[in-house]
């Protein structure tokens, strides 16, 4: 990603307005995440510092994030030192891609003190460490010693800056050091050159320098007059940029729409295969770039154990369901066995105790073949004939049984598989409560205790149509049944992804007739609320209310549905926002 020292210089600049605010309180969301709530005459705002290592940063945030119900120790830890401090200062070293965040607190003896909160932003090595005003470290967010080999980060030892390798700062660097550093390093394609000789710069930074330079690539020891002209020239302005604080922020997006990558410029490198879209400020940029993913990772730590149970349930069920298709398919000679019984039984009066075997005309069959039929020579005809007979009932009530069981199992899976679905798409602690008490009741975990409260079921999602038709959507198993059964009308349409685990969705007719706008949009909608939300073109089942039914002890969210028509459609991410109700 690009958050370099050159970004984090753009997140100090929308930062330091709020120096004088006070720090109103401290959340810790998840494990990497810590969140500083500030308050002054401007308002309030909220600094989020992450050090996981593929989405470390630290900026300005407006996303509300569930807090768990027991904050963590270093939270805690935070709100002892920080809680009700002034903030006074943030500094950056160079291009560094540390941010000092300073606070004047009290300390327990009633002394004002100064301690400094240090986000190191460095991939794998980031970390959040809170720093006294001897220049000792308090705490960390990371508390192990061996986080790198070059210091120790342990409470009471003095904090040590990371080793620093000797580069050029852009911002400060002449035209003549700039060439003369690219002479001296190794020769190489320029923007990795680049990279090797600057601090503070990202790879994707570095391309931009190298395409405005020359469209069709060169080596750094290469470069003609008028190229080094046009790279000196890219430098400064980039630097102008920083200094000047104008900056065009940027999000990169693939032709499907997934998001790349983000930038304070606008990229010409990719040409056509990058969709690029503006954004206002670079918090702004973080915020809609890490969002959806840090919610799924926050919400998969939370779930590992109903993650676990799943997937542990769902292996044991296929390999039941693969020993009964062998049991199943060697009960495909029963057939044989009622035949062998029906011609020992028509021909008992030519077969004598103690033959070994049978030779009989098979009268079934046009050409009347002769066959050999086995027998026990310690028994007699008639009871070599019942032994047949016994074997095929045998087989018959196995084959019986394995087709309930076997039906039953795939049904198990389908069922496991839309909690799978409906997990992967939670977004609050609620949400997975509600989950949790679902899967109690159908004997996949244990009964709540009696302390915990019991969640609170949400209301199903609620969109309108441009064209101003109301679509429910159900948040899980057990709303899809009640959103399905007792709560939409008769008339009302249904929608559901085909053979795929989803959401039930409901366009509410009030007894008109729905538009093609409306149920196509109400089909997005369900493509996007399913498990093939990433996927091109999803197939989705549409039918009136009334032709859908719940069988008799089927499991919550599953339904059968007749007279249905179906509609291709794309999940759309940006089409789900803007159609989400507001009334």
């Amino acid at each position: 990603m690009a958050f370099d020292g050159a970004y984090l210089c753009a997140v100090r600049q929308e930062i330091e307005p709020y120096l004088g605010a006070r720090v109103e309180k401290i959340h810790q969301p998840s494990r990497d995440e810590v969140i500083l709530h500030l308050r002054s005459f401007q308002g309030a705002v909220k600094i989020l510092i992450n050090i996981s290592g593929d989405s470390a940063r630290i900026h300005l945030t407006q996303i509300s994030i569930e807090n768990p119900a027991v904050p963590p120790m270093f939270c805690m830890l935070l709100r002892k030192h920080l809680g009700g401090g002034k903030f006074v200062a943030v500094r950056q070293d160079g291009l560094e891609r540390i941010l000092f965040l300073d606070f004047d607190c009290i300390n327990e003896l009633g002394d004002a003190v100064r301690l400094t909160l240090a986000c190191e932003v460095m991939g794998r090595y980031s970390n959040c460490i809170l720093i006294s005003q001897d220049g000792k470290i308090i705490d960390s967010l990371k508390r192990n010693a061996d986080i790198t080999r070059e210091r120790v980060l342990l409470s009471g030892f003095p904090y040590e800056m990371p080793h620093r390798s000797q580069r050029l700062h852009f911002l400060e660097t002449d035209d003549a050091t700039i060439l003369n550093a690219l002479l001296l390093a190794p020769d190489n394609e320029l923007a990795k050159a680049l990279l090797s000789i600057f601090e503070g710069v990202s790879p994707l930074l570095t391309r931009e320098w190298a395409f405005y330079t020359c469209k069709s690539g060169i080596r750094s020891h290469e470069l003609d007059k008028n190229q080094q002209a046009r790279l000196l020239y890219i430098i400064h302005k980039t630097a102008d940029m920083l200094r000047n604080q104008n900056y065009q922020f940027h999000l990169l997006l693939t032709p499907e729409g997934n998001l790349k990558d983000f930038c304070f410029f606008r990229p010409e490198q990719y040409g056509n295969l990058m969709l690029v879209k503006p954004m206002p400020s670079a918090s702004m940029t973080l915020d809609t770039f890490y969002s959806q993913r840090d919610l799924k990772a926050r919400m998969k730590q939370r779930a590992n154990d109903l993650f676990k149970l799943i997937m542990n349930r769902t292996e044991r069920i296929s390999r039941k369901l693969e020993h009964q298709k062998q049991e199943l398919a060697e009960t495909d000679k029963m057939n044989q066995n009622k035949l062998y019984g029906d011609l020992l039984s028509a021909n008992l009066y030519q077969i004598q105790k103690g033959d070994t075997s049978a030779k009989v005309i098979n009268f079934y069959e046009d050409s009347c073949p002769e066959i050999s039929i086995p027998l026990q020579v310690n028994l007699t005809p008639a009871q070599n004939a019942q032994k047949y007979y016994t074997l095929y009932r045998k087989a018959a009530t196995a084959k019986q049984k394995l087709s309930e069981q076997m039906q039953q199992g795939e049904q198990e899976l389908i069922y496991l598989e839309s909690v799978f679905d409906i997990l992967s798409r939670a977004e609050t602690e609620n949400d997975l409560l509600l989950l949790r008490e679902e899967l109690a009741q159908q004997g996949y975990l244990r009964n709540r205790t009696q302390k915990q409260k019991p969640a609170r079921q949400a209301p199903p999602m609620a969109y309108q149509s441009e064209d101003g038709f109301l679509i429910l959507v159900g948040r899980n198993n057990r709303q899809n049944d009640q959103l399905t059964l007792k709560q939409a009308a008769k008339q009302d349409i249904w929608l559901h992804t085909q053979n795929i685990p989803g959401s039930h969705v409901i366009l509410v007719t009030d007894g008109k007739e729905p538009s093609e706008m409306a149920i196509r949009q109400a089909a997005v909608l369900a493509a996007y609320h399913s498990k093939a939300r990433d996927s091109a073109q999803v197939p989705v089942d549409f039918t009136k209310v009334k032709f859908v039914k719940k069988p008799n002890g089927a499991k919550p969210g599953m339904v059968i549905f007749t007279n249905q028509q179906t509609v291709y459609s794309k999940p759309d991410r940006e089409l789900a926002e803007k159609l989400i109700f507001k009334g």
